[in-house]
């Protein structure tokens, strides 16, 4: 059935997905400036929420995200309408009782799962006559083939004026007969470990990184005990959507002249730059979410076996016997986020100290970090794998990394209680202790802790000198200078 149909009243919807906020939103502008009235959704899609790269804490700060535009929208007297259903059902059951004639959304960079989705999506719009009007994400270019204007798009587009969206004018409409969907209780309950969703808590989060915590930014960034207050913590706030990165961005550009704020600021304002590249190279190339970018490294081998999986548990629950990367994964497990350093550190300890294939920790990573982005992660991770053959080939060693950023061992002991008692000099190599010492400090390796799962300096020398070796092959090389081409600007 059309919707021209006359039976049904005609109304424009609004479908919300990675984009929860009011201010900023191209899709509602658009709808505001159209004379129906309108409905706007959002899905719990049952398929995302039994997909491995995610988990209770995302759809908890989406559940949150929601309830604050509910208030927002009370003023209005209208609400969003959410389902539980999958999207194609969801809008027959809307086109059931009324005639869509526009259905708006943000274009999406989001896992193969949902392309697909949206692909049927198109498919039942055009079937039934209905507008599928998307709109760029942020500065990120569908179809893009060169990145060779891509800067300047970049700037352009970031420092273009924010247009006010008269919500007071547009005509809400509501389902007669919908029901509230009956939400897990676990999603509803807020632990204080983690961030909350909102944009409310999105611009108070902002707020604070410009009146005092950002101003050590640059110095603190790869601590990861001081970047958790200094860093601007504002990763799940732009993952979902509660605040545009344009909108941040030309807040950052109003406390640009702030005495000896420059450093912090610059720092940030890079990063808000690479937010954007790693997310259009995976626009650009979402088959990364499946196979290496350089498709030269398609053939390289991995551990496998009972001892890998074995080592990959150890992994994922922060059980390797090395205090640092222990810390780090389970600091995710109980609040979501660690800084950049600390989640290269992990993949790298991953893919080139166990030698495990990168696709074995990738969704685990996905599930732990609350800002999940599908572009950066993607791209971030093959980069720390050494697979794209662009990029310097990073192994950290954990040790080293253990006492340059946490040398007090500050971070280590707050996720590791049980190596509390052992001195600071002492903690980043537990292993080491002599049987006396252990006695000492009232500390026994393998009852209280984990013997090194791998030796550090051997399995890193193996890996780099296996990495480097396979870039000279020719299959590599010819890809480098494919992804060169397509991904970096031209001089």
């Amino acid at each position: 059935m059309s919707a021209q149909n006359p039976k049904k009243p005609a109304i424009n919807v609004l479908w919300l997905k990675r984009d929860l906020r009011l201010v900023d939103h191209e899709p509602l502008l658009c709808a505001s400036q159209h004379d129906l009235p309108l409905l706007v959704i959002y899905v719990f899609e049952p398929e995302l929420i039994n997909d491995k790269h995610y988990s209770t804490r995302h759809w908890r700060f989406i559940w949150q995200s929601l309830q604050a535009l509910n208030a927002q929208l009370s003023k209005y007297q209208t609400s969003i309408h959410i389902s539980t259903h999958a999207v194609i059902n969801t809008l027959e059951y809307i086109h059931k009782h009324h005639a869509i004639s526009n259905l708006f959304s943000h274009e999406e960079v989001g896992i193969d799962l949902t392309f697909q989705r949206d692909k049927v999506v198109k498919s039942w719009c055009d079937a039934h006559q209905i507008k599928w009007q998307e709109f760029q994400n942020g500065s990120v270019i569908r179809g893009l083939k060169s990145r060779q204007h891509w800067d300047k798009a970049w700037n352009q587009y970031m420092r273009s004026e924010i247009k006010p969206i008269d919500l007071a004018g547009i005509r809400w409409v509501q389902l007669a007969d919908r029901l509230d969907p009956e939400y897990p209780k676990r999603w509803q309950h807020n632990d204080p470990e983690f961030q909350t969703g909102g944009s409310t808590h999105a611009q108070d989060t902002l707020n604070s990184f410009f009146t005092e915590r950002g101003q050590k930014y640059h110095m603190l960034i790869s601590k990861p005990e001081a970047s958790r207050h200094s860093c601007s913590r504002m990763s799940p706030y732009l993952a979902w959507g509660n605040i545009s990165l344009r909108s941040m961005y030309q807040q950052l550009l109003g406390h640009w002249n702030k005495p000896y704020w420059r450093r912090a600021l610059a720092g940030l304002s890079s990063r808000l730059h690479w937010h954007c590249h790693f997310i259009q190279k995976f626009e650009s190339e979402s088959r990364m979410e499946f196979e290496a970018l350089n498709r030269g490294y398609k053939a390289i081998t991995y551990r496998d076996g009972p001892a890998a999986k074995a080592d990959l548990d150890r992994w994922k629950q922060g059980q390797t016997g090395f205090p640092l990367v222990d810390a780090c994964m389970r600091c995710l497990h109980q609040t979501g986020y660690i800084n950049f350093r600390m989640r290269a550190m992990l993949v790298s300890f991953l893919c080139h100290n166990l030698r495990l294939d990168w696709r074995d920790g990738v969704e685990h990573l996905a599930s732990l970090f609350l800002d999940f982005e599908p572009g950066i992660h993607y791209a971030q991770f093959q980069m720390q794998a050494g697979l794209m053959g662009v990029n310097t080939v990073r192994i950290y060693n954990v040790v080293k990394q253990s006492k340059d950023h946490d040398p007090e061992g500050t971070f280590i002991k707050k996720w590791l209680p049980e190596l509390s008692n052992i001195p600071a000099v002492q903690i980043h190599e537990p292993w080491l202790l002599t049987a006396m010492e252990q006695q000492f400090y009232a500390f026994d390796l393998k009852r209280d802790y984990h013997e090194p799962c791998v030796d550090i300096q051997a399995s890193a020398k193996e890996s780099r000198t296996l990495l480097y070796g396979w870039r000279k092959k020719a299959p590599v090389q010819a890809e480098i200078k494919r992804i060169l081409a397509t991904h970096v600007r031209p001089r």
